[in-house]
């Protein structure tokens, strides 16, 4: 997604989830959670399609060396260290988070 696409997208999330009265009982000076979610959703969309379009399938490709899985795994661990990162950042699903 492009930076502009990114912004626009951003913006629209953020008008979106100001209307939910909940989400802004996690609101904090300087950081709205709208906010926070939509930047989380939009990094979160990318780093799905990302594992689905390019992680999974080189992890799935024929012939791989036992250094490569290792390697594509690796890579798969940092896509889901991001993806835990904005778990946690998000408060409106901190209840969720516990659990995990």
């Amino acid at each position: 997604m492009s930076t502009k696409e990114f912004g626009e997208r951003y913006v629209q999330l953020i008008g979106i989830l100001s209307r939910c009265e909940t989400v802004h009982r996690y609101d904090v000076p300087d950081e709205p959670q709208a906010s926070t979610l939509a930047h989380a959703f939009l990094d979160l969309e990318d780093s799905f399609r990302r594992f689905v379009d390019e992680h999974l399938p080189a992890l799935m490709r024929q012939g791989l060396s036992d250094q490569e899985i290792c390697d594509c795994l690796q890579d798969i661990g940092e896509e889901f260290r991001h993806i835990a990162y904005h778990m946690r950042d998000m408060q409106f699903y901190r209840d969720v988070i516990q659990i995990l």
